[in-house]
């Protein structure tokens, strides 16, 4: 375990960051209409935020031969803060959510399947101030961090996100503003569904005052 996670408070919370805690849709769609353009290769950037969550490799593997791949995501990285940031808002309540688990005396970390100086660049731009951010990691690869930093709940959007607080052992709290429904959030194991990020403070002040001391 790192030295800033030895002496973890009582409660940490994880929040995935694409359509958790920021509307990434125009941010990505902008980023990719710009790949487009520079290589002469169609995107259809429409389709492709509708499919946010997974590594962003998945997503190339639509629109470009496999050997070309790893040269289009770092080309992808690099004009992301150019076109990405700006237009990228904050989910609803999504500054009053992190904000609800430092009031709390607890820590609140970002992991993400995102690059994660970009994901540092959307929080700050929105002025979203987690304790930590950890980036790179999808799904089940999310449980590392989750551990290392000793969560007790992750809040994401995606099945993906689900299968990540469960392998970690954390609670799966989702919301249903991503790219999968809450029918099939609960299917894949999600233990509470919130209709958005404003639902979470009242929440979380009821988990904490549920918890054993």
């Amino acid at each position: 375990m790192s030295s800033d996670t030895a002496a973890a408070p009582l409660l940490t919370v994880g929040f995935d960051l694409d359509m958790t805690l920021i509307d990434s849709r125009p941010g990505i769609k902008a980023a990719y209409q710009a790949l487009s353009a520079e290589t002469g290769t169609f995107i259809d950037a429409d389709e492709a935020v509708t499919r946010l969550g997974p590594p962003l490799d998945e997503e190339l593997a639509h629109w470009f031969p496999a050997e070309e791949i790893p040269a289009m995501a770092d080309r992808y990285r690099e004009i992301y803060p150019t076109y990405a940031i700006e237009p990228t808002p904050a989910m609803p309540g999504a500054r009053e959510a992190v904000a609800a688990v430092q009031a709390l005396g607890g820590r609140a970390i970002v992991v993400t399947a995102k690059h994660e100086p970009n994901a540092r660049l959307h929080l700050a731009h929105l002025g979203i101030e987690p304790d930590a951010v950890i980036g790179w990691l999808w799904a089940e690869a999310k449980a590392g961090a989750l551990r290392e930093y000793e969560a007790q709940v992750y809040v994401g959007d995606h099945v993906g996100d689900v299968r990540g607080a469960r392998t970690a052992g954390a609670l799966s709290v989702v919301v249903p503003t991503g790219p999968c429904p809450e029918p099939e959030l609960r299917a894949a194991g999600a233990d509470v569904v919130l209709q958005d990020l404003t639902a979470l403070p009242a929440w979380l002040e009821e988990y904490v005052a549920a918890r054993p001391v």
